[in-house]
């Protein structure tokens, strides 16, 4: 999981998803004097695959759930050169935010592509 954790920060650190010149989604997040917020919502994965209620039984627990979010924030903070702003793990947040942009996209360690 430290592995998974480590690919993701890198991967999002590098991720060509803002405009260029042309208008080509082909700058980093670094590159356009970015900044990543980090919400932790490992222990809210939940699945839908068993009847409507949504099951927990597969997040980690908050001895394994908070060092990996602590790792995956140091090495965003690597990649990125300064320390991401964060949300406060475990506990209930109201989150506001504006979409720019027409793509949703999904990155699973599990299935690098």
């Amino acid at each position: 999981m430290e592995a998974d954790a480590d690919w993701l920060a890198r991967k999002i650190a590098a991720l060509r998803i803002f405009a260029d010149e042309a208008g080509k989604m082909n700058r980093d997040v670094r590159e356009v004097g970015g900044e990543t917020l980090v919400i932790s919502q490992f222990t809210l994965h939940a699945s839908t695959q068993k009847g409507n209620r949504p099951s927990f039984m597969r997040a980690a627990r908050p001895e394994e759930a908070v060092p990996l979010y602590e790792r995956f924030c140091a090495t965003l903070e690597a990649e990125m050169g300064r320390p991401p702003a964060r949300g406060v793990f475990a506990a209930d947040m109201r989150v506001k935010l504006v979409n720019d942009g027409p793509v949703t996209i999904v990155i699973d360690s599990r299935r690098p592509e």
